[in-house]
């Protein structure tokens, strides 16, 4: 399924500088994000059955990035690395389920000190909880307000038809797809601050297609098992939701210095649903090696990006440095210890080599990227490494490290320098305080906590919900 496609040349009229725009041209900002999409499930790579058209006509007029990463194989900490500009386990969020630390610093605290009216729609999963996703409470203090957004309508993870989210502490019932409602609950959201002429900054983190699996009939797709008909069915929902986030832009008159930017949480499920998630690379959710990792990624931004593909390699991690870059915020509204770079000039050309790795830190393992070489680690310390060429081995079929030992020497060195300064981070050494002063809770059952006691009978009732039910009564830990 793989494709490589020429970086169409840009018209001088699309050539763009890559200074802050000023107060007047501060754009509206969505961020949206699936949860579980593959790297190959987009019918702009030829997907053999899913058909993505919003989703293709986004990456057609906007940057599509083809080598874009998740700061982490799974949820919880690519959240915060989009958040913090910082990889995973320098703010605490080692692994699904674990709340993110309050000394970290936010992009929503900073656009939202710039005048941005904040938002947050969906999956939040930063509060340290685990099972299908609950409404939050207002009083959870790691609920998404205490992180910027000013308003919020939230779960605390993945959530499927009919859900009940949570309006700053406020329990809801829907009725419908959950993609279609976030999205038209933010829509909401935005054109409200549009009229009233304050720029907005959204969060759209969506439930699909992460299990369990529900999509509506017309949705289904003719597939051999329920689970993959039910799976692709709510991409096909999201991405219909994704036209009707563009509509609405274009009918509000905002479209054109509104930023969008795709992508997914996280790479493509292990388990078989006929086609290939991942798009012919290795491995999957919950792994460093690409099928993990890599994601779709577009940027859209009419008034400053021209249409084109590239190849530049870029993460999650970018997310927060380049919104400093382009609306030019205070270099302190990041911590100083940042793992992301700016993709400002990106936007206006085609760059060469990326002059900061991408470093991942995740469970015992670690792996970093420069450009077309990546080395991985499994188990830290262990002095195991893996070297492959991502230029010419796509799929990591071929193994390098001791066949380019100065190359390797060179991979090894820059992936323990950055494992080095991760475990200093995480003695608190990048917070003003130079240490920790609470690690948030994490890797909780929310149905075994005192807080849910009052409203279990009636959760658990649920459909969404009888996995959690039948974990509950076993007592499972």
């Amino acid at each position: 399924m793989k494709q490589r496609i020429a970086v169409k040349p840009m018209l001088l009229a699309w050539i763009l500088a890559a200074s802050a725009v000023t107060a007047t041209e501060r754009p509206n900002i969505v961020l949206v994000m699936a949860d579980d999409q593959g790297w190959g499930q987009v019918g702009y790579y030829g997907h053999p059955h899913l058909q993505t058209p919003h989703l293709d006509a986004m990456a057609a007029n906007g940057l599509r990035m083809d080598r874009f990463y998740a700061g982490a194989p799974v949820c919880s900490p690519t959240r915060a690395t989009v958040l913090t500009g910082r990889t995973n386990d320098r703010c605490g969020v080692r692994q699904h389920g674990y709340a993110l630390r309050l000394q970290e610093k936010t992009i929503a605290d900073a656009v939202r000190n710039a005048g941005y009216a904040t938002g947050h729609f969906g999956k939040w999963h930063l509060n340290g909880l685990r099972g299908p996703g609950a409404p939050i409470f207002r009083d959870d203090p790691y609920h998404p307000g205490h992180f910027g957004f000013d308003d919020w309508l939230s779960v605390t993870n993945f959530f499927d038809m009919n859900p009940i989210l949570s309006r700053q502490g406020t329990w809801e019932e829907f009725a419908g797809d959950s993609s279609e409602i976030i999205v038209q609950e933010a829509l909401k959201f935005i054109e409200r601050h549009a009229r009233a002429g304050k720029p907005s900054f959204t969060v759209i983190w969506y439930g699909s297609p992460h299990s369990p699996w529900k999509a509506s009939e017309q949705d289904q797709l003719d597939l051999p098992s329920d689970a993959a008909k039910h799976h692709y069915g709510e991409l096909v929902a999201m991405d219909r939701s994704i036209g009707t986030l563009r509509a609405k832009l274009r009918e509000l008159g905002i479209a054109d210095n509104t930023l969008v930017w795709f992508n997914s949480d996280n790479g493509g499920l292990a388990r078989n649903f006929g086609p290939d998630v991942v798009g012919g690379l290795r491995g999957g959710k919950g792994t460093l090696y690409e099928g993990g990792l890599r994601v779709p990624g577009i940027v859209e931004w009419p008034a400053k990006i021209a249409p084109r593909v590239t190849e530049y390699p870029a993460c999650t991690m970018d997310i927060f440095p380049t919104l400093v870059d382009v609306l030019g915020l205070p270099e302190d509204a990041m911590l100083n210890v940042h793992d992301g770079m700016s993709l400002g000039p990106l936007f206006a050309r085609e760059l060469g080599e990326r002059m900061k790795p991408i470093g991942f830190h995740y469970r015992d393992g670690a792996a970093l990227i420069d450009n077309r070489y990546k080395i991985i680690t499994l188990t830290r310390g262990s002095g195991k490494y893996a070297l492959y060429d991502l230029e010419a081995d796509f799929a990591e079929a071929n193994e390098l490290y001791h066949q380019k030992p100065k190359l390797a020497e060179r991979m090894r060195k820059l992936l323990d320098e950055f494992i080095a300064s991760v475990a200093r981070s995480q003695t608190g050494a990048d917070y003003p305080e130079d240490r920790v002063t609470k690690d948030g809770p994490h890797f909780r059952f929310w149905s075994q906590t005192e807080e849910y006691q009052p409203y279990l009978e009636q959760l658990l009732q649920r459909p969404e919900y009888a996995g959690e039910a039948r974990r509950n009564q076993a007592g499972e830990r």
